[in-house]
């Protein structure tokens, strides 16, 4: 099976976005998960705006497995709850 992974969408400058990719990297050490981090404005200059466009007006937001898993803060129990189910 597959690590799962997490993807949190940010902006630069974003002190909130900072916050929670600090939450879930010490999330990641525990719950033995990937996680990456995407700045959707580099993203949209790079050719592909779809993040942006889908989630720009309420960033940070947090993905699991490429799905919505929650925005604006981590949902510490769901994600606990969802990362022991897929095991």
């Amino acid at each position: 099976m597959t690590r799962p992974q997490v993807q949190l969408l940010t902006r630069a400058g974003c002190q909130i976005c900072e916050k929670v990719y600090t939450q879930l990297a010490g999330l990641a050490a525990e719950l033995d998960f990937d996680l990456h981090s995407t700045d959707v404005d580099a993203a949209a200059a790079a050719g592909d705006s779809a993040l942006r466009a889908e989630f720009g007006d309420r960033l940070p937001v947090v993905l699991l497995d490429g799905k919505e898993h929650s925005y604006w803060e981590v949902d510490e129990a769901r994600l606990r709850t969802d990362l022991a189910a897929r095991g």
